[in-house]
């Protein structure tokens, strides 16, 4: 890949309103992400709005804060992005990279758990994390309070992967700075966000989807019912990945969650060694082989109006899945995807989990 593709590319993902899947139907589309950045703003007045491209010199800005920071970017397409997150549904086009860039390619296991957890599963965790990593696993977490923190401390010796919520400059929650300091040095710190980037709330869900996709499989240490820790066990469940979980009390609400898991069908997990024997029996074939699979046929140049009326009118405030759209619709998938497409760069329709779509 050239440096002015690179550029273009990381262009296109800062650019309003592209997302993962535009951006891959784009570069599908267009071949280049030149070409797809000329292309945004017609596109988006077929849809009835309007789009703008970000500004090259903003971006030229952001490549010199992060390389300031000692970080690096690897993007979708390069040799060395990791194989599994690759696979994943939404996957991240641009990553920021501290560390040992190597780590994200080894046999990933994702510890989560509860920010408020007991002082027994905080023990469990980091004890845990360190017989995986003595097995020869990689622990990735988010660097949250409680089962996250220990997760790291138990596995920082032998390599630990953090994913967080904010520029790859802020630390959070602030108490974990020297930690999060220590794995850049020591383990791999890697992010989606530009420097200066807030850790917003909307930013945990989408951090979660990458540390469910690094890993072969999800272990879930404490979680209350509606914890952000659920979530990423649905993602890592919905790409095929392992969904684990350790049991806990039934008196105690932080384990209602785990305890919830495993009636659901997870795999209750003991010790490190229950751990690798369930990843291990993952089938390739349940793993996405492409990761382009999952948005359908290519996007088309050519739609006529009565084409468009019909994928509009079949939208509406819930998330409805895409097929479900080219089904009902009657038309080809390239027909479908592109009006979606138009219809997502003119900030008419918002992106969901599961391959769904809905208006905005």
């Amino acid at each position: 890949m050239s440096e002015r593709e690179r550029f273009d590319r990381l262009r296109l993902i800062r650019s309003p309103r592209i997302g993962p899947v535009s951006y891959r139907q784009l570069l599908a589309r267009f071949g280049t992400a030149g070409e797809a950045l000329r292309a945004i703003p017609d596109l988006a007045a077929r849809g009835g709005g309007r789009a703008s491209v970000a500004d090259a010199g903003a971006v030229e800005k952001e490549i010199a804060q992060s390389r300031a920071l000692g970080a690096r970017y690897l993007l979708m397409g390069d040799a060395d992005y990791p194989h599994l997150l690759e696979q994943f549904e939404g996957a991240p086009p641009a990553l920021i990279l501290r560390g040992d860039g190597i780590l994200a390619g080894g046999h990933c296991i994702a510890m989560v758990g509860a920010r408020n957890a007991s002082a027994a599963a905080c023990r469990f965790a980091r004890s845990l994390a360190q017989d995986l990593g003595q097995r020869g696993a990689v622990v990735v977490s988010g660097l949250a309070r409680g089962i996250d923190t220990e997760a790291h401390r138990g596995s920082i010796e032998s390599g630990t992967i953090a994913v967080i919520a904010s520029g790859i400059d802020i630390a959070f929650p602030p108490e974990n700075a020297t930690l999060q300091e220590q794995i850049a040095g020591e383990g791999l710190l890697v992010t989606e966000h530009p420097p200066g980037v807030q850790p917003l709330a909307r930013h945990f869900p989408a951090r979660n989807r990458i540390i469910a996709g690094l890993a072969l499989g999800t272990v879930v240490v404490e979680a209350a019912p509606k914890s952000g820790s659920l979530i990423t066990a649905r993602l890592a469940g919905e790409a095929g990945r392992e969904v684990m979980a350790v049991p806990g009390s039934p008196l105690d609400p932080r384990a209602q969650g785990c305890n919830q898991l495993i009636r659901d069908g997870a795999i209750l997990i003991q010790n490190a060694a229950d751990i690798l024997e369930a990843v291990g029996s993952i089938d390739p074939r349940m793993v996405r082989q492409s990761s382009f699979d999952f948005i359908g046929a290519p996007v088309s140049s050519d739609v006529a109006e009565q084409e468009r009326a019909s994928v509009i009118a079949l939208l509406g405030p819930a998330p409805v899945p895409v097929d479900e759209v080219i089904r009902l619709s009657g038309l080809s998938p390239a027909v479908v995807q592109t009006v979606l497409l138009e219809l997502e760069l003119a900030g008419r329709t918002d992106r969901h989990s599961g391959g769904r779509i809905s208006l905005a």
